[in-house]
This record gives structure tokens, C-alpha cells and sequence, in this order.
């Protein structure tokens, strides 16, 4: 991890100081940035493999920073950070685009933990097909471009929606519980996030279904987790 590159996003500069300090000295290039504005600016200077957002920031929140970094970057993951208790505030954030959230106060080794697996998780593999591409009923989607084609209408997709589709497609017609999926797309096995992957299945159903409501691809299983039916049931 000691090539990789950090851009926290905090303005709480005890927090900030705290993180840059914890990174550094796990080996990681770390830039900061105390709000909205700044972040983006070193966001387009230095690319930076992974970032660590705050939501209530200066300039720009958490959100719009996230929003524009997602309209030309789907692949970088970006970790928000939240105060206890701000559902509303997670839910948002992994509907723009966030990989995932953290609440603070946080442990050190949770912290290191999340961060790691998203960056083991920020490489596609190649799907084995000669155009690259993924197809079932009537949507199309290029692996290379991150987009999809469904009904006449485009979307765009994020590295973490693309990589949901390239499971359920390994495992089509195979129940998958919640913590599988998980630990296979987040790297990572803990309690209590299972509405990070609802939300994010909950997105990629408002692209890819008819009518979300009532999904024919991603079957919800009750209690379980998640069917994938390429022949609609």
C-alpha cells in the first residue's frame, strides 16, 4: 500500500491532523483538504487512488464533491465519513456514488481495514468475452466505457454496480446472501452495513429493470439476500 495515494476531506482539523498522521505512517501519500472547493482541486491535480470524504464541509458538502468527482471518475472509492447516527446522510451519499460510509467516532483498525479493501477492490477484472461487453434481455453493458444501454436510453455505472453485475452473472440463478456479496464486493465481512448494499442494489435496479418496484433481473430473497435471473421469472 505504500504507493498508494490518500485525499482526505475534513475540516475538523483535530480529525484531519489524526488522519493524516494514522495514513502517513501506514506508508500511504496523503493530500488534505478542508473543504469542497480545495478537495476538487487536488482531487484534478493528483488522482489520488482513494478518497476520505466528509459530508458537512465548506465550499461544497460531501455530496457535491462526490456527485462531481462520479460524473468522470467512476472508479476511485471514495469512503464517507458521518456523524453517528446520519442515516439520512449515508443513504444520500451511496446514491451519489459513494463506495461506503463510516461513522464517527471510528476505530483506528476499522478505519485501516475499509480503506484497504476498497483499494483491493478498485481494479476490474476483465470480463472474459472478445467485445467486452455484458448482455441480458434488453440491456447491454461496455465493460470499458462503464455504461450501460437499456431501451433506447444510456446510464452510466459505477466500478462497485459493475462489479455487483459481474457476481450475480458468475452466480446466475444461485441465492446470495447479504455478507457473501459483501465480502466478495467490499472485501471486507462486518456487521451492520447491509443497507450500504441494499442502497446500492436499490441503484442499480432504477437502471437496469423496467420497473424497479418490481424487479425481474435482481430478485430480491426474503431474509436471505439477492437472486439473479438473466430469464426473467
Amino acid at each position: 500500500m505504500s504507493e498508494k495515494a490518500v485525499l482526505i476531506v475534513e475540516d475538523d482539523v483535530p480529525i484531519l491532523t489524526g488522519l493524516i498522521d494514522l495514513l502517513e505512517g501506514e506508508g500511504f501519500r496523503v493530500y488534505s483538504a478542508r473543504d469542497g472547493q480545495r478537495a476538487l482541486l487536488l482531487y484534478n491535480e493528483h488522482r489520488p487512488d482513494l478518497i476520505l470524504l466528509d459530508i458537512m464541509i465548506p465550499e461544497k458538502s460531501g455530496y457535491d464533491v462526490c456527485r462531481e468527482i462520479r460524473k468522470k471518475d467512476p472508479v476511485t472509492p471514495v469512503i464517507m465519513l458521518t456523524a453517528k447516527g446520519q442515516e439520512v446522510d449515508k443513504v444520500a451519499g451511496l446514491e451519489i456514488g459513494a463506495d461506503d460510509y463510516i461513522v464517527k467516532p471510528f476505530g483506528v483498525q476499522e478505519l485501516l481495514a475499509r480503506i484497504r479493501a476498497a483499494l483491493r477492490r478498485s481494479v476490474v477484472v476483465p470480463v472474459k468475452t472478445e467485445e467486452e461487453k455484458i448482455t441480458f434481455g434488453d440491456v447491454e453493458i461496455s465493460v470499458k466505457k462503464y455504461s450501460g444501454y437499456k431501451g433506447g436510453s444510456t446510464f452510466q455505472l459505477t466500478l462497485r454496480e459493475l462489479n455487483l453485475l459481474r457476481l450475480f452473472i458468475s452466480h446466475k440463478g444461485e441465492v446470495l446472501d447479504r455478507f457473501t456479496i459483501l465480502d466478495e464486493i467490499w472485501g471486507i465481512r462486518y456487521e451492520g452495513t447491509t443497507r450500504t448494499l441494499d442502497q446500492h442494489i436499490a441503484k442499480l435496479r432504477q437502471k437496469i429493470e423496467d420497473n424497479p418496484s418490481r424487479p425481474r433481473y435482481i430478485v430480491t430473497v426474503h431474509t436471505i439476500g439477492y437472486k439473479f435471473c438473466p430469464d426473467p421469472e
